[in-house]
């Protein structure tokens, strides 16, 4: 697994759960379930180039989408009501797209 090191298995299994339903994901919810909130910064940065699938420096709008496939690949996508409520959370300086700074605040929101 992606997270191996950083995140527990049962807490990836435990908030991959507690979103299964379309509409349901909570980035707040899923960040302290997981417990990448109370992570530090060093493994912050190891989750968002997880993310970062690209290796753009950014999370995109189709790399959110496919957010919860980085816990697990038979996660569901995000709805597209989720994916831009998790986009407008992050995207702070209005770019359409979230960095690593970006990154750290929604985590730790």
């Amino acid at each position: 697994m992606a997270f191996a090191g950083v995140l527990k298995d049962a807490d990836i299994t435990a908030a991959l759960e507690a979103c299964k339903a379309a509409d349901s994901f909570n980035y707040k919810a899923f960040f302290a379930k997981v417990g990448l909130s109370n992570k530090s910064p060093d493994d912050i940065k190891k989750a968002f180039s997880i993310i970062d699938q690209d290796k753009s420096g950014f999370i995109e709008e189709d790399e959110l989408k496919l957010f919860l496939q980085n816990f697990s690949k038979g996660a569901r996508a995000l709805t597209d009501k989720e994916t831009k409520a998790f986009l407008q959370a992050g995207d702070t300086d209005g770019d359409g797209k979230i960095g690593i700074d970006e990154f750290a605040a929604v985590v730790k929101a």
